[in-house]
């Protein structure tokens, strides 16, 4: 038996729960048991790689040499999530083209009024211009479920952050109801402990939408794998210098920002994904809206 928190966080953290032990009443496998048994996961030594097979014609170059790396606990995790997600979830994806240009002025001014604690970074304002969206298209900021689409009452929007060993999750909770200082705040105190190895198990779970930032990497543009049970996850490039064409015709300077939405087509169909991507790119095109 196994309490329905910590169920939620087995099936968010892809642990079986065959393999807790459980300390509550009557053997029953409780919050805490699934914190400890992720802490005694991660501290324990790798085993050993299988011995090889037998060989077999290859390919690969004659005396060919490599070395292996075993996978680490959240390596295999992730493996076991996202093959799950690419096999069960019939993906669809949605690209879009941003003027960010008024955006990052935003950014600009209101940085040169916040302390460096608040800070605002790009991923702040996509987020929060998700947030709005996502209040327009609460279909988007669901999951799918046996007995029917579940639609979630709060917008916890959840990060994909690269640490050495893989991904984690750190999500801020409430994103709709919080200032882009708060944002700010929350965001970059989360993404501290998880590259550090500290953030609880509790904040990698509830996340009922993802965004997966790579513009610091230099990124174009890219499709995301959706994070079941989440219906939807957005993969956001950089913000680029490009020439564009203004109204009257001139080729100028443009600051623009490819983003993608990957859903699952069990939930959701591609026209609401494209006036969900609409609602996002009207929100970032006009900045105005994050702040009111």
């Amino acid at each position: 038996m196994a309490s329905p928190v910590a169920v939620r966080m087995a099936g968010e953290l892809g642990i079986d729960l065959r393999q807790v032990k459980g300390t509550g009443p009557m053997g029953r496998i409780i919050k805490r048991d699934i914190e400890t048994y992720i802490q005694e996961r991660d501290k324990a030594p790798q085993a050993a790689p299988p011995p090889p097979p037998i060989p077999t014609p290859s390919y690969e170059p004659s005396g060919a040499e490599y070395t292996v790396e075993p996978f680490s606990g959240i390596r295999q995790t992730i493996g076991k999530r996202m093959t799950e997600s690419k096999q069960t979830v019939p993906h669809f994806y949605v690209t879009m083209d941003i003027d960010m240009g008024a955006a990052m002025a935003l950014r600009s001014q209101l940085n040169a009024l916040l302390p460096e604690t608040d800070k605002i970074s790009v991923n702040d304002l996509i987020q929060k211009a998700c947030a709005v969206a996502l209040r327009q298209f609460p279909k988007i900021n669901s999951s799918w479920s046996p007995e029917g689409t579940r639609i979630h009452n709060q917008v916890n929007i959840g990060h994909a952050v690269a640490r050495e060993n893989g991904l984690v999750t750190a999500v801020v909770r409430d994103v709709d109801r919080k200032s882009l200082a708060q944002i700010a705040r929350e965001t970059r105190d989360l993404v501290t402990r998880a590259r550090d190895g500290k953030m609880k198990p509790d904040e990698m779970v509830g996340g009922t939408f993802t965004i997966s930032n790579l513009g610091m990497f230099e990124v174009d543009d890219f499709i995301a794998i959706v994070n079941p049970p989440q219906a939807a996850i957005l993969a956001v490039g950089a913000v680029q210098k490009v020439p564009v064409v203004n109204a009257e015709g001139q080729i100028v300077v443009g600051q623009r920002m490819k983003a993608t939405i990957s859903a699952d087509h069990r939930v959701t169909d591609g026209a609401e994904a494209a006036k969900f991507m609409q609602a996002v790119k009207k929100a970032l095109e006009e900045p105005m809206r994050l702040v009111l």
